[in-house]
């Protein structure tokens, strides 16, 4: 192969991996949606990997959902409609309409691997906030797992669905907030959802800068305990960059400072 074609050859090798590497961080970080969480989810094992299925009714407009916050949030209230997803106490109940907290709030997650504080945007995120604290002062979080570990293009640690499956929720969802501009940076802390409208329960902790669309809100950062995220990052996945952290991750307690 004369050097002119082999110099091509090597470039267009070369931008074919560029093109599949980019193309991994994306599915990865698309994958960052916690499927199913208003649908019954279907996994059949297939040559070692997973198909994920779904049934069952497809989820309200996400415009709907949307509108439907905006008309509220002109009031200062917030709309949180009922949901069926696995791992919903009966008594749970829904958040006050009205924010407590506007404001910046401090919150603190105890795990086993050691603790997390956190600064809450009450301000840019208040019906997220509400819905945090509320599920905090129901011990919602309380002995649940950490079920998802991510690293690559995506470098999160998933918590808040106490089936530890990443289908279970509170059995309420709601709008989105603060998604314009939002980036998602080391320190980060944001919702993840199944689509637009679909808030829950389950949020994630960016413990390395992170690309993803502006699709989850963003509602706080880390202060403290970046370290404890890094030291569960560190011991890596299973399966390696998208599964259960081999470290394993348990919430024992989430305390939110009192309103005031």
């Amino acid at each position: 192969m004369a050097g002119k074609d082999r110099k091509k050859e090597l470039a267009r090798q070369r931008y074919e991996r560029q093109q599949q590497r980019r193309a991994a961080e994306a599915a990865r970080a698309r994958k960052l949606k916690v499927f199913g969480s208003a649908a019954a989810v279907a996994v059949i094992a297939l040559g070692g990997a997973g198909i994920l299925l779904f049934t069952g009714e497809d989820e309200p407009s996400g415009e709907n959902a949307a509108a439907e916050a905006t008309a509220a949030a002109a009031n200062g209230e917030c709309v949180y409609t009922p949901s069926e997803e696995p791992g919903a106490p009966e008594d749970l109940g829904t958040p006050p309409a009205k924010p407590a907290r506007t404001g910046t709030v401090n919150a603190t997650v105890k795990t086993n691997q050691g603790e997390v504080v956190l600064q809450l945007d009450g301000k840019n995120a208040p019906c997220t906030v509400n819905s945090f604290a509320f599920l905090t002062e129901k011990n919602y979080y309380d002995d649940s797992p950490c079920h998802r570990l991510t690293s690559g293009g995506l470098n999160v640690l998933q918590c808040g669905d106490p089936t530890g499956q990443g289908t279970g929720g509170p059995g309420y969802k709601y709008a989105d907030e603060n998604l314009d501009g939002a980036t998602y940076g080391k320190g980060t802390l944001a919702m993840a959802n199944s689509g637009p409208g679909t808030n829950g329960s389950q949020f994630f902790m960016v413990y390395e800068d992170s690309q993803l669309p502006p699709d989850y809100t963003v509602f706080g950062k880390i202060t403290t305990g970046m370290d404890v995220l890094e030291k569960i990052a560190a011991a890596g996945s299973d399966p390696e960059g998208d599964g259960a952290p081999k470290k394993k991750v348990t919430i024992e307690d989430v305390t939110v400072a009192a309103a005031g």
